[in-house]
C-alpha cells in the first residue's frame, strides 16, 4: 500500500496494471497537488490488492509541469503577425506569455506587421521591448521603405538568408543567452513565392553548420517562410538532426502536424499568424470573397475584431540542441478599442 501510494504521489498516471507484478521502481514525471495527495490518502487499501486502474486527470498546460532536466531550454516563436491587431495582441500578451509557458526565448514573425504589409523600425522596436529576442521576416520584408536603413543597424531584424550575396540585412543571428548559445536563421522557399531566391535548402545548411563550427550554437532555430507543405517538409528532412527546430510561416494558418523528426528536430509545416480571426488570412473577408467570385480587383484592409495568437512551443535540450518537446500555441483575445 504505501509502495503504491508513493507511486501516486510521484506521478500522474493514466495507467491499468496489476499491483502484483508492478516493479518497485515505478515512476513517472513529478507533479505535485493537493488534489493528488488528497487522492492518495484517502484510496481504499483492498484496492490495491489486484488489477486497478488510475485516472487522474491531467488537467494542467504542458508548460505547467515541472521539468526536472535543467538544461532544457524552451522557445516561443508567434506566426505571422498581422496588421495593427496583430502586434496590439503580442505586445500587450507577450510578457504574461512567457511567465505562463516558462518561456526562456522568443521569436517572432513580424512581417505584415505594419498594416498586413511589411514592418517599419517602431515596430520592431517596440515588439523586442515587448519581450521579442528576434524578428523574422519574409517575402513582404521590403514593403516598408524605413526598415531597410534599420536592418543594417539591427541584427535581431532578420531577413531571409538567401538573398543574393551583398544584400543588405541579416539572414541569421547567434544570441547568448542564460542557458547557451541560441541560433535564429530565416529562409524563404522557393515553390510560388515572388521573388525567386537562391536555394534554401543549400543556404541554410552551409550557415547552420557554420553557425556550430564557428560560433558554438547547438540550439539552432529556422523559420521557412514558404508556400507548400512539401517544400517545408522537405527542408526539416534535409537538416533533421542539424538544427533544433524548423517551424514554416506565410500561409497564415496554424497546421496540426507537429512532430520531432527521428534526428531530433522539432517541425510544423505552419505557426499560423497573430491576427483578426473573422477574416481571410488577416484580411476582411467581405472583398477577398469578391475578389473570387468577379475576379475584380479590390483593396484588403486589415479585418478588426476578435484576435487569435497562434504559435509553437519547442523545448531544447541545450547540451545536444536536440528537441524534446513541441506544443502548439492557441490564444484568442478581445481588444480593446481606444
Amino acid at each position: 500500500m504505501q509502495d503504491a501510494q508513493q507511486h501516486l504521489k510521484t506521478g500522474v498516471v493514466f495507467l491499468n496494471f496489476s499491483a502484483a507484478v508492478a516493479p518497485a521502481n515505478l515512476k513517472v514525471k513529478v507533479i505535485e497537488t493537493k488534489a493528488i495527495e488528497s487522492l492518495v490518502a484517502n484510496f481504499p487499501a483492498q484496492n490495491f490488492t489486484g488489477s486497478f486502474q488510475v485516472f487522474l486527470f491531467f488537467g494542467f498546460f504542458w508548460a505547467k509541469t515541472r521539468r526536472s532536466n535543467k538544461s532544457m531550454l524552451r522557445i516561443l516563436f508567434l506566426g505571422d503577425i498581422v496588421g495593427e491587431p496583430g502586434r496590439k495582441a503580442v505586445i500587450s500578451r507577450l510578457k504574461a506569455i512567457k511567465e505562463e509557458q516558462s518561456v526562456d526565448f522568443i521569436i517572432v514573425n513580424g512581417e505584415n506587421a505594419a498594416a498586413g504589409r511589411g514592418i517599419t523600425p517602431k515596430i520592431a522596436i517596440d515588439l523586442m521591448r515587448a519581450g521579442a529576442a528576434v524578428i523574422t521576416s519574409g517575402d513582404h520584408i521590403w514593403d516598408q521603405q524605413e526598415i531597410v536603413e534599420f536592418m543594417e543597424m539591427e541584427p535581431r531584424m532578420l531577413r531571409p538568408l538567401n538573398y543574393p550575396e551583398g544584400t543588405v540585412g541579416f539572414g541569421s543571428i547567434v544570441l547568448k543567452t542564460g542557458k547557451g548559445k541560441v541560433g535564429v536563421i530565416n529562409a524563404q522557399g522557393r515553390t510560388f513565392m515572388q521573388p525567386p531566391l537562391e536555394n534554401p535548402f543549400l543556404a541554410v545548411e552551409a550557415e547552420a553548420l557554420r553557425m556550430r563550427e564557428e560560433e558554438g550554437a547547438e540550439v539552432i532555430f529556422v523559420d521557412f517562410h514558404a508556400e507548400t507543405t512539401s517544400e517545408k517538409i522537405a527542408m526539416g528532412r534535409s537538416i533533421d538532426g542539424l538544427v533544433s527546430a524548423v517551424i514554416g510561416t506565410h500561409t497564415h494558418v496554424q497546421t496540426a502536424d507537429e512532430q520531432i523528426f527521428p534526428g531530433g528536430t522539432a517541425f510544423l509545416c505552419d505557426a499560423g499568424m497573430c491576427g483578426p480571426l473573422e477574416s481571410v488570412l488577416g484580411r476582411e473577408f467581405k472583398p477577398v470573397v469578391e475578389r473570387f467570385r468577379t475576379a475584380i480587383p479590390r483593396r484588403f484592409p486589415v479585418a478588426k475584431g476578435r484576435v487569435g495568437i497562434r504559435g509553437v512551443l519547442v523545448d531544447v535540450d541545450e547540451k545536444t540542441g536536440k528537441a524534446t518537446g513541441i506544443r502548439r500555441f492557441s490564444e484568442d483575445l478581445e481588444l480593446r478599442e481606444p
